[in-house]
């Protein structure tokens, strides 16, 4: 079915499955080809009114021919379908596609369903057939998106040759050999852009498109991302808990955050707690996530930084694990009041006599674009697209299946470039 869904689908049939079955299905091609070669040359000179496949079959053979080619059809379009659901899910890990739903049906990590995606594919194959309306119609865009797919697999090739310390010389002349081959090929079917081939560069360029911005401006705001020390804001945490000057936030306030180190915590909750509204609460949570690749791992560990008043849980989650972080959360704390390592109940008088459990708030900060960048037109589109695409996304809340009751969503500005010293002048009259 092609070298795309050789390495985009090895996580549903195996590797060692493939690359047994690919000997049988190579030889199956050649002789296939060779055959349909030599029966043209058998009607050299001579007009053929029916595809050469079918041509060459004895009549007798023509339904079980059409049986077996439909059979080869479905069996691609399922490569097509689970190679996407594999090469969407391996974007989003790596932060060049939106977050989106994955279901994982079964216990292997590569066999996975994901229904945004599914229902692209649908939208998109109603709409192809729609508009070419018959396949011989589609020939040029069909031609085009294959010769396009084999320059690709070919600069893989080449890099992948390069990353393996490969001789220079031996990648380069792997390169320029398939592309002479495969440059003709683009060259051909370039003549045939404006018969249908611009469909297949139209789709390809909106998925690079979409892929560019949420990378750019993913990376922009890694950058942006500081990361401060914890310990420092301990004292002040612990005297915030108890200032009754400021009225309670919440009991117990809960933060999602990235940090991978224990120590660490993104100034973004520091300004959230301290600057953008006192947020005084008893004990103050951090909760990371990080994703195992067992199926089923459902770990946690606690840090009590400081007791009873700054905690930080990480949940070590399987890949097939749905995020399910408010239900999991309060297994672990819980958990944590039966082992008496931490004590939830509410601090008010009244209710800390009745043993009356304290509240629950998960506080998401999201980002927005400030007003206050100075941003170049470009810079300034792909944050635009980017905050745009977001929208259709899935949000954090729901990333981690949070329950809305208990949730608060804080924006926190994003300044990329601060606008340079403004001058104003102050009229007195």
């Amino acid at each position: 079915t092609g070298a795309e869904a050789l390495y985009s689908d090895l996580g549903h049939c195996g590797r060692e499955n493939i690359r047994i079955s690919w000997v049988f299905v190579k030889i199956c091609l050649i002789l296939n080809y060779f055959g349909q070669g030599a029966y043209l040359l058998t009607l050299k000179g001579q007009t053929i009114h029916s595809k050469t496949f079918f041509a060459m079959m004895p009549e007798w053979f023509l339904i079980p021919g059409i049986v077996i080619a439909t059979m080869a059809a479905i069996i691609a379009s399922q490569a097509l379908i689970t190679g996407s659901f594999t090469l969407i899910s391996e974007a989003v890990r790596l932060s060049l596609w939106p977050r989106v739903k994955i279901v994982f049906p079964t216990l292997h990590k590569g066999q996975l369903y994901v229904p945004s995606v599914n229902w692209v594919l649908l939208l998109g194959c109603v709409g192809v057939v729609l508009y070419f309306k018959e396949s011989s119609h589609m020939e040029a865009a069909y031609g085009l998106s294959v010769t396009l797919t084999m320059l690709m697999t070919t600069f893989l090739l080449y890099f992948y040759v390069k990353s393996k310390k490969f001789p220079t010389f031996v990648a380069v002349s792997l390169l320029l050999f398939y592309l002479t081959i495969e440059g003709s090929f683009l060259i051909a079917n370039l003549t045939k852009f404006t018969h249908g081939g611009w469909v297949s560069l139209v789709i390809g360029s909106a998925i690079f498109f979409i892929m560019w911005v949420w990378y750019k401006a993913t990376s922009i705001k890694n950058r942006l991302t500081e990361y401060v020390k914890l310990e420092e804001y301990y004292e002040v945490l612990k005297e915030l808990s108890v200032d009754n000057s400021i009225p309670k936030y919440a009991t117990n306030l809960i933060f999602m955050t990235s940090a991978n180190r224990g120590d660490e915590i993104e100034s973004k909750i520091i300004y959230s707690i301290l600057q953008k509204q006192p947020k005084r609460a008893d004990i103050y949570w951090f909760v990371h996530v990080d994703v195992t690749d067992e199926p089923y791992t459902m770990d946690y560990k606690v840090d009590v930084l400081v007791p009873q008043d700054v905690i930080r849980v990480t949940f070590k989650l399987g890949f097939r694990v749905e995020n399910r972080i408010n239900l999991f959360f309060r297994k672990a704390v819980e958990e944590l009041v039966k082992n008496k390592e931490v004590d939830i109940t509410s601090r008010y008088d009244s209710l800390n006599r009745k043993n009356v459990a304290g509240d629950f708030r998960f506080v998401v900060i999201e980002k927005f674009l400030s007003f206050e960048n100075d941003l170049p037109i470009s810079e300034q589109l792909v944050m635009d697209a980017y905050f745009f695409v977001k929208h259709y996304a899935n949000s954090e809340e729901k990333w981690f299946g949070l329950d809305s009751s208990m949730v608060t969503v804080e924006q926190v500005p994003m300044i990329i470039r601060p606008v340079s010293e403004t001058k104003l002048n102050r009229v007195f009259k």
